[in-house]
């Protein structure tokens, strides 16, 4: 299977178009801003400084962490998916003038990292494990094969292809060669990408390299006795033969996640290309594996992933607290792109299922309203006073920020959104599938000849969504994804039920004909949703969904102390459409009364609890803190009588 790609879609107004155009007419420009020091408040990036500087064309040292190229090149990439879209002057113009600045800024051996450039270059590819060159480069790469698929302009893949030439003369099994992996995993999957731009079997063996030598050796302990350094994290949870950086073992024998949850799932993505590429079995063995231990057993309701703040990291199976959890934006990123990594290699419906979870909740619960504050964190409860007195969840930010001085997160939500499209449809032989629902026109070549449709949806407002079918041909085969949640449907096609086949999350549906209109109705009522009885955290709760929307409790709406909220199995709800929420719910719910208690009177003989009725209203969880501070709750304790 292959993603349909941009230029073969149109998109049309739904929610899916809304962010998409949230990205393009404001993510990208107030980025660009923040990128070169000139937003109001808000630490600053430096990242075109540095460049600048690099280049020699201003005067001054490296300011901010040492992968701050990173959040410069994620933001070409996004913009370079705008760019395929519609070509757009003034956004190439900036795009050339930074591309200029990394000419300038080149090693004659092609050698292209700010911070070794602007420091010390005699000590470059000596700390791996911790200061990201490669992860840099990976960022690279995939913002020239952007740029190029979207302009034919090849100065950046230029660049890029020089870089990885000198990294492939470093690394390697070969005599002479570092046999070296990167601390953060990215270039693995990059250079998949840079493959089947340039069908060059360099870039595809380089790729193999990182992935299998990675838990062979003790290079990152050897590295740091080197350069007299410490093992990373001794006497912590990570000590164990560097399992932060997921090398303590070879990766096709992995079956847990762990360590950094962005590294791990980059790096599992990266499995998963290679092993579309290559049909290596194991990897793709390790692939399914890894998939259900984070996915069943490591995952939050939202799609949020990294329970641990300490290290950003999983931690183990059913592990799931509300309030410490980390869920950085950019691991919810990182687990989308592995399930469309995935559905690539085999049409499985729960691959599109997640990504659906991921798109709705735990990705864009990262940006505000208009997308120009984000939160790198994102808890399933906040409760403000707590955040600021207790050490346990200060991570916790009870407002979105306007930037971050380690600002991965928002350049990297604004490349998914901008390259929404491209996850939309995908093909394999002479079937299609619809794997996530927007309103759009597609045309693309199958093996079989062209197919052409037109979808209409306000999904995931509603579950109408029709198909017209524009072209066809003999053979051809349409599969639409039936998300997991859905316990009744109704499918029609010119108003007849058709003969149709049901397989692994896919319904498809053969002998389309120029212009078969189809009527595809997912019924979605607000439904409560309990966790797995490991998952303590969660026992004696329940969340309420509906479709893939995760909703909660808010202050403003609910009042305060919320976590004297309860809700009755059985409670009837009330959908109702908004204009600023698109869909709010409203229940029955009960608050627990503290009558009887003194303020003073910390403990006492058990006492019966007194309970208040009152409406309860629920938002998005996607939308919570876009008026102002205050308390929110996904999981709410269940009344039994």
């Amino acid at each position: 299977m292959d993603y349909v790609l941009s230029r073969d879609i149109h998109l049309a107004p739904s929610p899916v178009y809304s962010l998409v155009r949230k990205a393009e007419d404001n993510m990208l420009p107030y980025q660009w801003e923040a990128l070169n020091d000139r937003l109001s408040e808000g630490p600053k990036s430096y990242s075109v400084r540095n460049l600048r500087a690099a280049a020699g064309e201003i005067d001054a040292p490296h300011a901010g962490a040492v992968f701050q190229d990173s959040d410069l090149f994620k933001w070409i990439e996004a913009a370079a998916y705008a760019l395929k879209r519609e070509r757009n002057e003034e956004l190439e113009k900036k795009i050339d003038w930074l591309v200029a600045l990394m000419r300038k800024a080149q090693l004659p051996d092609g050698y292209l990292d700010t911070y070794y450039i602007l420091t010390d270059i005699s000590k470059r590819f000596t700390n791996l494990r911790d200061h990201h060159e490669l992860y840099c480069l990976g960022h690279l790469i995939e913002a020239a094969v952007a740029y190029y698929e979207a302009t034919d302009k090849k100065d950046i893949l230029d660049v890029t292809l020089r870089y990885v030439e000198l990294v492939n003369a470093t690394f390697g099994f070969e005599e002479g060669k570092k046999q070296g992996y990167p601390g953060h995993e990215e270039i693995e999957l990059a250079l998949v990408k840079l493959y089947r731009v340039t069908r060059d079997p360099m870039h595809l063996d380089l790729a193999k390299y990182f992935i299998s030598v990675r838990g062979t050796n003790e290079y990152f302990d050897e590295e740091a006795a080197a350069r007299g350094d410490k093992p990373a994290w001794a006497w912590s949870v990570y000590s164990h033969r560097n399992r932060y950086y997921q090398a303590d073992e070879p990766v096709a024998e992995m079956t847990m996640a762990k360590g950094h949850s962005v590294r791990q799932l980059y790096l599992l993505t990266g499995m998963a290309e290679l092993a579309y590429e290559t049909g290596d079995e194991k990897l793709k063995a390790a692939c399914d594996t890894m998939w259900k231990d984070i996915t069943r057993r490591q995952m939050y309701i939202t799609g949020a992933v990294g329970q641990s703040a300490y290290g950003e990291a999983f931690t183990l199976d059913y592990d799931l607290p509300s309030d410490l959890v980390y869920g950085e934006t950019c691991a919810a990123i990182s687990l989308y792109f592995f399930a469309s990594a995935m559905l690539k290699s085999h049409p499985l419906g729960e691959y599109g299922d997640i990504m659906d979870t991921l798109l709705y909740n735990g990705t864009i619960s990262g940006i505000n309203e208009d997308g120009t504050r984000y939160f790198y964190v994102n808890p399933l409860e906040c409760i403000p006073k707590r955040s600021k007195f207790s050490q346990s969840v200060f991570h916790v930010r009870t407002q979105r920020q306007p930037w971050y001085g380690c600002a991965c997160c928002p350049p990297n939500i604004a490349r998914m959104l901008t390259n929404l499209d491209e996850r939309l449809l995908f093909k394999a032989k002479d079937t299609l599938y619809v794997n996530l629902f927007a309103s759009l026109d597609a045309e693309t070549r199958l093996d079989g000849g062209i197919a052409a449709l037109t979808e209409e949806t306000s999904y995931p407002e509603d579950g109408n969504i029709r198909f017209r079918i524009n072209k066809a041909f003999s053979g051809f085969t349409l599969a639409l994804r039936l998300p997991g949640w859905v316990q009744t449907y109704n499918l029609k096609i010119n108003g007849q039920n058709p003969p149709c086949v049901m397989d692994e999350g896919f319904i498809y549906i053969s002998d389309l004909k120029d212009g078969d209109e189809i009527s595809y109705i997912l019924d979605m009522p607000a439904r409560l949703v309990s966790a797995h009885p490991a998952s303590y955290a969660t026992v004696g709760k329940a969340a309420l969904m509906r479709g893939p929307v995760v909703y909660c409790l808010e202050e403003v709406d609910n009042g305060n102390e919320l976590w004297n909220v309860l809700i009755k199995p059985d409670a009837p709800f009330t959908v109702s459409a908004d204009e600023r929420f698109g869909t709010v719910i409203t229940a029955p719910a009960f608050r627990q009364k503290k009558d009887g208690w003194d303020e003073y009177e910390l403990y006492a003989p058990l006492r019966r609890p007194a309970y208040q009725e009152f409406t309860a209203r629920f938002i998005p969880y996607r939308l919570w803190n876009n008026r102002g501070e205050g308390e929110m709750r996904v999981w709410l304790r269940l009344k039994e009588n």
